[in-house]
């Protein structure tokens, strides 16, 4: 099945490719013979640049593979991966790995901040170890757009789950990355501060013409997006334009109803 949505949603592309990464025919699977486990089905799927995308599925539709695959986290077992033009499932493990520095933002259940490092510092660290120097003016941008700007000298055990995951955003966005991929951003937060980092995605995504893919199991957190993805066993089954919460919801239950009398 291959998605291929764009929702002119955000404005043009500027004449770049309005895809800003796609899968064709991915397959990944996990040992062999009688024990060999698919985890991803032969995915076909376009995420349209500058526009929110959740992923949504029960556990083990594959949701997070796809993610890490489309990531260049995780190898794909045939099929090939595309960030823009450049073919990353071809790439040798030093040109992946610049890749994923460059190009890809990363945003983890885990905050992953380095506690002796102050906010500012933690948002500048990649950039820091590549050894570039951060536009100053879209550093200012990103740290106001996330809030940021009156706690850039606290370190994270100064900090609460929200903010601390705010340091995580502002960190992805800080380098402009292509695309940024998040894998349940908002899981160790409570509602209020999961409330506030949807929010800030969001306006990354409306005010910095940000692509966003995020992986999530929460009906809430996928209203925010522009478009959502369903998996059920390694196949994208469903999407869903300009989710509600209680549309994602009513959909999912339909999933649930089905897999409990197939």
């Amino acid at each position: 099945m291959t998605t291929a949505v764009t929702i002119p949603r955000h404005g043009g592309t500027g004449g770049r490719t309005a895809v800003a990464a796609r899968a064709r025919q991915v397959v990944k699977a996990y040992g062999s013979g009688e024990t060999r486990v698919v985890a991803l089905d032969s995915v076909d799927v376009d995420i349209a640049r500058g526009q929110f995308t959740a992923i949504m599925g029960p556990s083990g539709s594959g949701k997070s593979t796809l993610m890490h695959c489309l990531a260049g986290l995780d190898t794909v077992t045939s099929g090939e991966i595309f960030l823009d033009e450049t073919e990353i499932t071809r790439l040798k493990d030093k040109k992946l790995t610049q890749l994923r520095r460059d190009r890809i933002g990363f945003i983890f259940q885990a905050f992953n901040l380095l506690p002796t490092l102050s906010a500012i510092e933690n948002i500048t660290l990649p950039m820091d170890i590549a050894g570039r120097k951060p536009d100053a003016e879209w550093l200012r941008r990103v740290v106001d757009t996330v809030g940021l700007s009156e706690r850039l000298k606290h370190r994270p055990n100064e900090l609460s789950g929200g903010q601390q995951q705010r340091v995580a955003v502002a960190r992805a966005l800080a380098a402009r990355p292509e695309i940024i991929f998040g894998d349940e951003p908002t899981g160790n937060l409570d509602s209020r501060a999961g409330a506030e980092v949807l929010g800030f995605l969001r306006t990354s995504v409306d005010e910095l013409s940000q692509t966003i893919v995020m992986v999530t199991h929460d009906p809430v957190a996928a209203s925010y997006a522009d478009r959502v993805l369903y998996l059920a066993d390694g196949r994208i089954v469903d999407e869903m334009l300009r989710p509600t919460a209680e549309a994602v919801l009513d959909r999912m239950k339909d999933f649930d109803a089905r897999g409990r009398t197939s």
